[in-house]
């Protein structure tokens, strides 16, 4: 008597695209112990057609290496433009403790910031006595109202790019606010409020939010720090 034939199993479930790559990922020497399969392997390249998968990988490195040829030359410009302004700083600092008064800290302050920024309009605006005017120098007493409207900058104690006030800009340059298309605002503190150091520009692009703010923030405490010697020693 004839045995009854076993049930024929259900075929299994094809893997899925994933589960195929998770499988590769963890056994990434089958192509090379299976070379047929790499021959067999075709992908479309957007621009040439059908390429292999060797030259597909080949293409991937190529561009890979394109990218951190770039990065690395991008973090050479950056430690190059950083020893550059290393070395202004430190040539200010020399140039600062030599200055005779108040007056000449300003005029050593804005000849650097019109060579090495670039800007086309420097002004500063000291908090203190306004009877103690001198050449180059602008007081405006503490309790000034437009104070408040750079509360917020003094509080932050970093400069603004780029985000600067109609208001504040005709309070600081007066009549020149019309030419600027970009600012810069530096408070000095050291620690107390000192005043506002604000660099102007025609080109709407060169001073804007993303800039770096290293060199301006250190700028501003030397500028701070020097002022400060020289009123308080005149006071």
């Amino acid at each position: 008597m004839s045995q009854p034939a076993a049930p024929a199993s259900e075929p299994a479930p094809p893997l899925s695209e994933e589960e195929v790559a998770a499988w590769l990922r963890q056994h990434p020497d089958f192509l090379d112990r299976h070379p047929e399969v790499l021959e067999a392997i075709e992908l479309h390249h957007r621009a040439h057609g059908a390429a292999s998968l060797v030259e597909r990988q080949m293409q991937l490195l190529r561009d890979r290496n394109r990218q951190l040829e770039r990065k690395l030359m991008e973090l050479v410009e950056i430690a190059r433009e950083n020893e550059h302004l290393s070395t202004r700083l430190h040539h200010l600092a020399l140039a600062l403790l030599e200055a005779d008064d108040a007056s000449d800290v300003v005029n050593i302050a804005q000849d650097l910031l019109r060579d090495e920024l670039k800007a086309d309009f420097v002004t500063l605006r000291l908090i203190g006595n306004p009877q103690a005017e001198e050449t180059g120098l602008h007081f405006v007493p503490p309790e000034e109202p437009a104070l408040a409207r750079f509360e917020d900058l003094f509080h932050s104690g970093r400069p603004l790019c780029g985000r600067v006030s109609r208001e504040q800009l005709e309070w600081l340059f007066g009549d020149q606010a019309d030419d600027i298309a970009s600012a810069v605002l530096i408070p000095l503190k050291d620690p107390n409020r000192i005043g506002l150091l604000a660099l102007g520009s025609r080109d709407p692009h060169r001073f804007h939010p993303g800039m770096g703010t290293l060199f301006l923030g250190t700028l501003g405490e030397l500028l701070a720090r020097a002022l400060r010697h020289h009123l308080e020693a005149r006071a």
